[in-house]
């Protein structure tokens, strides 16, 4: 399990260093940190704009009915259509659109799962800090699924911290 989070971090690393240097978006807007739940793993969140961002997750899930961890990854598009606005915070709703990838034996191959996904994510955007608290939960429709292991709708969820650079 060790390697396979080492070649997702050094994949994601990779993947994220390309898209930041070819997307050139108006504004410096990169976040990277962990999400902790179902999955587990290291979050990169890319602004797009000021109100869409493009969300990438590398990491784990576990089937909780047999604990085996297997390798999990998406790719999410989110939009914000609403946000509070305090003294020290801001505490933006969004919602996305996105693909996951998974596999029960962690190595995107003969197992390979995938399903389209659907979050809601709420956060905390601290003003003086480059820190960002959020909650997302997330409906998952898996549309490719080579054995009948897996429902065909599951939720998922969890909560994340991001640093932005």
């Amino acid at each position: 399990m060790a390697q396979v989070l080492a070649r997702l971090s050094s994949c994601a690393l990779a993947l994220a260093t390309a898209l930041t240097l070819t997307a050139a978006p108006a504004r410096a807007d990169v976040g990277v940190g962990l999400f902790v739940g179902e999955p587990t793993g290291l979050d990169v969140k890319l602004g797009l704009s000021r109100r869409t961002a493009l969300d990438l997750l590398f990491g784990a899930y576990s089937r909780w009915d047999n604990l085996n961890d297997g390798a999990y990854a998406h790719a999410t598009y989110l939009v914000t259509p609403m946000m509070s606005r305090g003294r020290s915070v801001l505490v933006p709703l969004r919602l996305g659109v996105g693909v996951a990838l998974f596999d029960d034996a962690g190595r995107f191959d003969d197992d390979l799962h995938v399903a389209a996904r659907f979050p809601l994510e709420l956060a905390l955007v601290f003003r003086k800090t480059p820190i960002e608290l959020y909650g997302e939960l997330a409906l998952k429709i898996t549309v490719i699924d080579p054995g009948p292991d897996h429902p065909t709708v599951d939720l998922d969820g969890g909560l994340g911290l991001r640093f932005y650079f």
